[in-house]
Formats: C-alpha cells, structure tokens, sequence
C-alpha cells in the first residue's frame, strides 16, 4: 500500500477516533479497540492474522502496566480511606499560614497526586479549599485553581498514573528515569502553575450561583466575593459576612469510611514516607542498575526492591498494616478497601491496553514508519512534536490517558 494512502488511513482512523468520543460519546476503550480493528483492516492486515495483532498490543502493553496502575490505586485508596491525604493537606495549610494558603495547597496537590487520580485529590482537597476560601473570603479560584493544576501535573507526568505508565512501556523508557527526570520537572511546573494562578486569579471571575451559595452560602453575592478580593470588605454586604461566619464545613462520608472504626488521623511524616518509599526504591534500583559493578550483592538486592511493581507491592503492604490494622481495622475491612480501588482503575487500565493495540497496528502496517517520514520533515524536534500532539488530542477529547496513550504510539517509530 502507497505511503499515501497508509497516511490518509491514520488520519481518518484518528479523525474517527475523536468523532467517536466527542460526538457519539463512545466509551474510549470501546472507540479505540474498533478503530483500530478498522485502521489495521484497511492497511491491508489480514483477517487472520489481526486477532494476533490486538492480543499482542493488548499483552505486550497490559502485561507491563496493569500491576503497577492497580498496586498505585490500592495505595491511594489507603491514604484516602485512612484519612492522611486531608490530614497532609490541613497540616500543610497549618505550617504555611494564611498568606500562603494557596501555596499549600499546590504542595499537597503535588504530594497527593502522586498516588491518587486526578479525580479522587479534587474530591479530597477541594472541601479544604471551600472551607480556606470561606474563612479567608476570597474567591475560590485563588485557591482551588493552583491546587488543580498540580494535581493534574502530576497525573499527566509521573508513574503509577496510566498515562505516564502507558507511555513509557510504548516507548521503552525506564520508569526509574522517568521519575528520575519527571519529579523535579513536574515540581517545577507545579511553582510555575501556583505562580500563573496567582496571577489570574487577580481578576474577579463570577461564579454560579449553586457553587456560589454551597462555598459561602446563599447570601454571598458575586459582588460580595469581588469586594472581598480587591480587599474592600467594607463594600461587602453585612449579610454576606453574617452568612460566612455562621457558615461551617460539611464533611461528606463514603459508604465505605463510614464503615471503618474511628481513629486520629495518621501523622504528616508516615504520610510522606508512604508515599515517597516507592518513588525511592525505583530511584535507587535506577541508580544501582548505572552505577554499581553487575556482580554486585547490592545491586541485585535494590534492582529487585527497586522493580516498580515490587517497590508499590511492599508499599501497598505497609499501607495496609500500618493505616489499617493497625489503626484498628479488621482485616475483611483491609481487604474491603484494597478491593474498592480496583473498580475505578479497570476501565483505565483497558484503555491504556487499548492503547497498547493501537500503537501496534501502526507498527505492523507500516503507518507508523510513514508518518515518522512525515513527522521528520518538519524539522521539529520529537519531544516539540510530542507534546503537541498529546497537547492537541487532549484539548479535543478530554482525556489525558487517550491523548498520552495514543501519542506514544504515533511517536514510537521516531525514537526506535
């Protein structure tokens, strides 16, 4: 088949891909599984020969990433459930004082992202931030956009989340050195998100009134909230300040919590360690692999603690002991909660092997050695043109797993 036509072939499959999403709403695992079955069709895959083909992108992809995705949400789940990411989040907000709320609040958007998803840090910080937005009266922007925006830096950026996962096991990378390279970039990031929100956030951007009245209650006027952020609190209503004052923080419980046995929250240090011991091990697993001799006794013992799925394995072990039994859970209530993380990972996980048949197909029909042909011509480095893509499929389709996913398997040919 001509260049051409193997090129005209990705792009529909890619334009369908999306049409699929965002018009028809299909489920991304479902949209991406049929056209890549279709692209491969047309690219002249035999009929027998494509079963093979999407065990073997699904295998090859699934077999690399799904423990670590699910070791990471069982995690997350832990701290969650136990209670230490809202009490990492107050004491953040505690030691930094009111002035630099908003600062906090980016630090514990960046160390909670790290084991939980996206969604599940905003569902756990974004009561802290109504709570700091209502007794500082300022809007919630100033305090809820650099939080979101760490949160998802981190999501986007580092293991155990699927894309970043996805992606290094499509283009070969080492997850090691991904966090290696990837936890001071994406700290960086996290400084220069807190320090564009800041700026934004100078302007008075009026909110709904349903968000509006559960944050400040139903008294508080989008002018109340305009005063308030100029620093003119005298311009405010007095029934606005009545209704802030009076106004507590309602706390919601999950089934699930509600079930477990009432404890202190876990300390801010075992909160860190839990959280950083895995993001250690593969570091030092990374560094024994480069720098010790291969006889090594200590290179072979860190480069099995340093393997991401035992680094998160052991983690997830001492979650469990010491933010659950420990604490007083019993242990059907352990496994209750390790179990309720792999509900809301499994569809992520398809998706991300998904991914994974995709980017095969490109390979095993050639499309992905054309538009590498292609990519090459316009100069721009694989990294510019990385990002773009990604940067381009997210904004049209929402999802930072797809975009991840699909752009390492259009990319991969480049850097083979």
């Amino acid at each position: 088949m001509s260049p051409l036509i193997l090129m005209i072939t990705a792009g529909a499959g890619i334009a369908l891909l999306l049409f699929l999403v965002l018009k028809y709403k299909f489920q991304p695992f479902v949209a991406l599984m049929l056209v890549s079955i279709l692209v491969a069709l047309v690219a002249g895959v035999k009929p027998a020969e494509l079963v093979a083909t999407i065990e073997g992108g699904m295998g090859k992809t699934l077999g690399h990433i799904a423990i670590i995705i699910a070791l990471g949400a069982m995690i997350g789940r832990i701290i969650e459930l136990s209670g230490g990411a809202e009490a990492l989040a107050k004491t953040l907000i505690e030691r930094f004082g009111n002035r630099r709320t908003p600062l906090a609040l980016t630090i514990a958007g960046f160390i909670i992202g790290v084991p939980v998803f996206f969604e599940v840090g905003v569902i756990i910080l974004m009561p802290l931030a109504y709570g700091v937005a209502r007794s500082a009266r300022k809007p919630l922007l100033v305090f809820a956009l650099p939080m979101c925006a760490a949160l998802l830096t981190v999501h986007a950026f580092l293991p155990p989340h699927p894309g970043a996962v996805a992606a290094a096991s499509q283009l070969g990378a080492d997850l090691g050195r991904v966090l290696m390279f990837g936890l001071p970039l994406t700290a960086l990031l996290c400084y220069v998100g807190y320090r564009v929100a800041g700026r934004m956030t100078r302007r008075n951007y009026p909110m709904t009134d349903d968000i509006r009245a559960e944050v400040y209650g139903p008294h508080v006027t989008n002018e109340d909230l305009a005063a308030w952020n100029s620093g003119a609190e005298q311009s405010a209503s007095p029934q606005a300040l009545a209704a802030v004052a009076h106004m507590g923080l309602e706390e919601s419980t999950g089934t699930l919590a509600a079930k477990l046995p009432p404890a202190p929250p876990p300390g801010f240090g075992l909160i860190v360690s839990l959280i950083l011991l895995p993001i250690v091990l593969i570091l030092l697993g990374t560094l024994a692999t480069s720098l010790l001799p291969l006889e090594s006794t200590l290179r072979g013992v860190l480069t099995v603690l340093g393997a991401p799925l035992v680094a998160l394995l052991l983690d997830t072990l001492l979650c469990a002991w010491l933010l659950g039994s420990r604490r007083g859970w019993s242990r059907s209530q352990v496994s209750d909660v390790i179990g309720s993380a792999l509900p809301g990972v499994a569809m992520v996980i398809l998706i991300a092997g998904a991914g994974g048949v995709f980017g095969k197909v490109l390979v095993d029909t050639g499309i992905g050695a054309v538009v590498s042909d292609m990519l090459r011509t316009t100069g721009l480095p694989v990294l510019a043109l990385g990002f773009l893509l990604t940067m381009l499929l997210r904004a049209v389709q929402g999802s930072t797993t797809v975009a991840l996913v699909t752009t390492a398997g259009i990319i991969a040919p480049l850097i083979a």
